[in-house]
Formats: C-alpha cells, structure tokens, sequence
C-alpha cells in the first residue's frame, strides 16, 4: 500500500506516543506535523520519520504539507486544547478560536487529503473528550466544539463508506502538556484520577494504542464510532 500516515499534534501526549507505537509495530511510512521545530525534529530524528513544520490556526497550512507529502493511508488529528473558563466569562473569541483548532481545521485536514483517502481506502481518526457528552462546570467551550467533532465523525463516516473509515477517540484527562495546569496541583490531579472508576489519570499510550489499531487495516470493519478512552469516567461515574 502506497502513501503515508499522518499525525496531527505529533509532539503532544498522544501524538507522539502513537507515532512511537507506529514505529514499534514495524512502520516506516509516518509523517509527522507539529507547530515546534526543535520539539517534532527530535521525534523525528529518533523514529526516522519525516515531519513538516505547521500550524493548524495558519492560513495555508495544508498547501504547506501538501508540498511535501502527496499520498496518505490515513490521518490521525491528534489536536485538541483545554479551555475552561465560566459562562458568563466565555468570548465569541473562545469558542471561535477552539472551533478553529479541533473542528474546521480537521475539516480542512480531511478535504485535503480526500482523493488519497479514497484512493488507498484509508483511516481518518479524530479527537474528541469525555466532557462532550458528560457535563462538566466551565466545559462550555472544548465540550462544544468536540460535541462538534463527533457529529463531523459520524457523519463524514456515512458519506466516506465504503472508501474512508472514520472514527472518534474520546478521551479523559490526560497527562500532557496542556493539561499541566490543572495537574500542577497534586490534590487537583488526585482527586480528579479517584473521581474515575479506575483510579488513575489517562497517558498518551492509552488512547494511542486505540488510535493506531483504528488507523490500521487491523480495525478494517469499524467506522462511525466514538469510542470513550478514560478509565470508566462517562458511564461508571
């Protein structure tokens, strides 16, 4: 099979993880996509993939990657941000600028690339968040724009079969960069692992292990799913 995989937010938690267990797995056709050079650089020179220097909140983004990279087998957009502020303090601003970065940047992602997709039958994998459909006070902001990002997943899942597969990962807190500051607070970080059924925080392996079974010929028969990756916290809790 010709082309390559590409990982969104290759430098984050589950992006790097997931471009690691890739790698262990025997995959050498991955490219990589971050908005850090020096961070995406030391990735990629100790897995050997080739990476592409990007932002997904800058114009022109795609046409960028797109000189670089031509054939792809599937997208995982491992994107996503933690915007947490009270009703009454939330700007137009906000949840433009997060609907920006986890919805329509994954829609220009998707477009982009949807001729090779189609093509080479590929996987697309997406990122939502356990507060999407469970409610959490000053959520208002990310639960909406992955609430958004679900319904982009089923839908794209219906209009993409038989040629794409679509999938969701939906996870819970997770240890990452940009969930430091809620983490910094170890009482904060411990109370919020006990409040899941299975007593720990998320890591970036856990979700990554979902997202490259998804973005592989090994979950070839599913599509149109999202599926909750945070330790029994939408259903047990």
């Amino acid at each position: 099979m010709s082309g390559k995989f590409i990982i969104f937010g290759a430098t984050g938690s589950i992006g790097s993880s997931l471009a690691e267990q890739l790698k262990n797995s025997g995959m050498k056709n991955v490219h990589l996509v971050a908005r850090n050079e020096t961070d995406v650089k030391a990735i990629s020179d100790k897995l050997g993939f080739t990476y592409t220097v990007a932002d997904v909140l800058e114009d022109g983004f795609i046409e960028k990657i797109k000189t670089e990279i031509n054939e792809v087998i599937g997208i995982a957009y491992c994107v996503g941000s933690i915007d947490l502020k009270p009703i009454r303090m939330v700007t137009e601003e906000d949840f433009n600028k997060c609907m920006k970065l986890n919805l329509y940047s994954a829609v220009e992602v998707i477009k982009g690339f949807q001729e090779s997709l189609k093509k080479n039958k590929g996987s697309v994998v997406l990122f939502s968040t356990v507060a999407a459909q469970r409610g959490f006070t000053n959520h208002s902001i990310i639960a909406s724009a992955k609430a958004a990002v679900e319904g982009l997943t089923v839908s794209l899942a219906a209009e993409f079969a038989p040629h794409i597969r679509v999938n969701c990962i939906a996870p819970s807190l997770t240890k990452s960069k940009i969930a430091q500051p809620m983490l910094k607070n170890s009482a904060l970080a411990e109370g919020i692992a006990k409040a899941h059924p299975l007593k720990r925080l998320g890591e970036g392996k856990d979700s990554a292990s979902l997202a490259k079974f998804l973005i592989t010929e090994e979950s070839s028969w599913i599509t149109g799913q999202i599926i909750a990756v945070d330790g029994g916290r939408s259903k047990l809790s």
